[in-house]
């Protein structure tokens, strides 16, 4: 997966979706920003952004997910995949399901994902920082450009569906 990151952007899943309409999709791409000014959320309700936040979206294609995994299930995969890898650093981040992160009683993230044809883009929003009262952040410090590395590098391995929940 290839990696762009952003100064800011209105949103990385616009960004994306208009990148891959314009100059075609050959590999994998991640576009990633710590400054987002206009995201979207899920039901076309919009996601805060403040400066020193995590909000990237990716392109793949089906094939590049495991074959048992439904089109329905998409954003529970990938948040669940997310949510791993945040434990194994020590989180204590939890998912609301489908879509959502949690710190204990307050949202910190989510998750949206579109399809398009054979190419998947999901886009995730994930509070690193203090937004708003009424909003949780991350309970750990990562390295973003590790972690996205380390994330994306789990998706490559196309865990089964029925593995996952198993």
């Amino acid at each position: 997966m290839e990696i762009q990151f952003l100064e800011s952007v209105d949103s990385t899943h616009t960004y994306l979706k208009k990148h891959i309409q314009t100059q075609g999709f050959e590999n994998p791409l991640c576009i990633a920003t710590t400054l987002q000014t206009n995201g979207i959320g899920s039901r076309n309700n919009s996601w805060e952004g403040k400066k020193g936040n995590l909000f990237f979206s990716f392109v793949l294609r089906k094939k590049d997910l495991p074959d048992d995994l439904p089109i329905q299930s998409y954003s529970i995969y990938f948040s669940f995949l997310l949510k791993e890898v945040l434990k194994e650093k020590g989180s204590k981040v939890w998912l609301k399901w489908p879509n959502d992160f949690y710190i204990q009683e307050k949202k910190i993230g989510g998750t949206i994902t579109n399809l398009s044809g054979e190419l998947v883009y999901c886009g995730i929003g994930l509070n690193l920082i203090q937004v708003q009262e009424q909003f949780g952040f991350l309970d750990i410090t990562i390295d973003i450009k590790s972690f996205l590395k380390e994330y994306f590098e789990v998706i490559a391995q196309k865990i089964s569906w029925k593995k996952l929940f198993s």
